[in-house]
């Protein structure tokens, strides 16, 4: 559900700004995935990776291609990590409220359980944090 969610905000952001999305790579949210999926985007000047582990083999894999982020490549991960700072370059991310969210969650499972259907979805909004990656 999340990557799914995560592909939808990036393919709306993409058509607000008119862009059209290119085609999507998709790995299993590794680090060794997103080095892989490097391959299938040789050509591209800024990439989305639906979480910081895949943006660090990214980030590997187009080092090890002499590509220079962000100067030939710009790279944005999800979820700010605890290392993203310290990765080379410094991860520009998206960081979401993960207290919050659990927070959320607990409240939604006790209404449940109190016989509380009624419960009003909730969003939580994230935060995007700049570093040197993009």
């Amino acid at each position: 559900y999340a990557a799914a969610e995560r592909e939808r905000g990036w393919r709306d952001a993409l058509a607000a700004a008119g862009v059209e999305a290119p085609a999507v790579a998709r790995g299993d949210w590794s680090a060794a995935s997103g080095h892989a999926q490097a391959a299938q985007l040789a050509g591209a000047t800024a990439i989305f990776a639906a979480n910081d582990q895949m943006a660090l083999g990214l980030l590997r894999a187009l080092r090890e291609a002499g590509r220079r982020v962000p100067e030939d490549v710009a790279v944005i991960g999800f979820d700010d990590v605890a290392d993203a700072a310290d990765y080379s370059p410094p991860l520009t991310t998206v960081r979401q409220d993960f207290d919050a969210l659990g927070e959320q969650a607990v409240r939604a499972l006790v209404a449940g359980i109190e016989g509380d259907d009624a419960s009003e979805p909730r969003l939580a909004t994230p935060e995007l944090v700049l570093r040197a990656s993009a």
